[in-house]
């Protein structure tokens, strides 16, 4: 290492830069904080420095640790002395209490938790100890991955009482995502006890819910800044409806449901709920509908999109699935690329 670190401290600033550019910002800090005062200068630069991802992604798409002496130095010495300058950090579980309390984020605005079991993210919310490293009314940004590889039993209740201690805490919250993606994890209910979440800072929603009825109480004025929602569905069924709110949704310019059960309520549930949007500019429908053989496209454009004055795209393809010919399978897609957290990757779509 003091060889390399010989040589690079031989390259011009600008030819310096180019190379640690392509190098994580982990690797970059690692390597060279502290080997002397001309590297020590450059690594600590905002662009290695603001935004850090402190764990590992291999090729099954599972978060992991750094090894525990990367971690521990990290821990003991890189953080305390560059804490001024993060403003996001994405972690994983089980390093996630010792990189929260290594030093205080006094500029954090964007924090990411992987692989966080739904227990683990209960008791964390409940007990505040290692949110005091942050300034919870600056976080702005918040993601919560939940590990999707263990069965657990949980209350009907708990997604909720998560959700409503976190936009409790986090005062100025604007981006969201929490979308617990295996069939084992509850999504959001609104059961009793009716959860009381709200936010009047919120912008950005990715969730997935129970029910249709779901998505309704989300757009009941509750995220009255709403702007841009991302909702996965367990079903929809007129028959589980329990929110039969009409007013506009004048706020939302860009949706995307997707729903991976077929559904009998396009025309009676779907159809009459994104006429509500009238701003929306941007739009994305992943459904699989039944008692159509086929879903013509003037029926499409006169029922959804000419409602829609301000969509940017209009309707790009929709198809019938050849195994099972009694339903059709909808894809209202708009190109809806959304801003993250510096350091996340977007996850891949399918779009039929």
């Amino acid at each position: 290492m003091e060889h390399i670190s010989t040589e690079l401290n031989n390259l011009p600033d600008e030819i310096l830069m180019i190379i640690l550019k392509k190098m994580f910002n982990t690797e970059v800090l690692y390597s060279l904080i502290d080997v002397n005062k001309r590297l020590n200068t450059i690594v600590r630069d905002p662009i290695f420095t603001s935004h850090l991802t402190l764990m590992r992604r291999f090729s099954d798409n599972f978060n992991y640790p750094l090894p525990d002496l990367i971690l521990d130095r990290f821990c003991s010495q890189i953080l305390p002395s560059i804490c001024h300058n993060i403003k996001s950090l994405n972690i994983e579980s089980s390093s996630m209490k010792r990189i929260l309390h290594a030093t205080n984020y006094p500029n954090l605005y964007g924090l990411g938790l992987y692989n966080i079991e739904i227990g683990t993210a209960l008791s964390l919310f409940i007990d505040e100890s290692c949110s005091t490293s942050i300034n919870k009314n600056q976080i702005s940004s918040f993601i919560i991955d939940v590990t999707k590889y263990k069965k657990k039993s949980l209350t009907t209740d708990v997604i909720a009482r998560i959700l409503t201690h976190i936009f409790n805490m986090f005062s100025n919250l604007q981006y969201f995502y929490f979308c617990p993606s295996s069939i084992w994890y509850q999504r959001l209910l609104f059961d009793n006890p009716f959860p009381t979440m709200t936010s009047s800072t919120l912008l950005e929603l990715h969730i997935s819910l129970a029910s249709f009825t779901d998505c309704l109480y989300i757009l009941d004025g509750r995220f009255n800044k709403l702007h841009t929602l991302y909702v996965d569905i367990l079903s929809i069924s007129s028959s589980q409806l329990t929110n039969n709110n009409q007013e506009k949704l004048s706020n939302l310019i860009c949706f995307s449901l997707c729903c991976e059960m077929s559904t009998h309520a396009f025309d009676k549930l779907i159809v009459p709920f994104l006429q509500r949007m009238s701003n929306l500019e941007k739009l994305c429908l992943n459904l699989v509908v039944c008692d159509k053989k086929f879903v013509d496209g003037n029926e499409l454009k006169h029922n959804i999109i000419n409602h829609m004055a301000r969509l940017q795209r209009k309707l790009k393809h929709y198809v019938v699935e050849k195994k099972q010919i009694e339903n059709t399978i909808i894809a209202i897609v708009d190109d809806i690329v959304s801003p993250l957290p510096s350091g996340i990757k977007r996850k891949k779509q399918n779009i039929y």
